[in-house]
């Protein structure tokens, strides 16, 4: 039995998309090394609460 996509679904296909498009757009710059170690900073930076911590100019 096939159920329709919630509201929530929905929303997180649409993050999947977009970090699927910015993970190509990294590989094609910068290679797989630099992508793979930039998204585990991420969920590193996530796992420890410092999102939105880091300070720019």
């Amino acid at each position: 039995m096939q159920t329709e996509p919630t509201t929530e679904d929905k929303s997180k296909d649409v993050f999947f998309e977009k970090l699927a498009k910015l993970s190509e757009e990294m590989v094609a710059r910068h290679g797989k090394d630099f992508s793979m170690g930039a998204l585990v900073l991420a969920a590193r930076w996530i796992a420890e609460n410092r999102v939105g911590q880091l300070k720019t100019n």
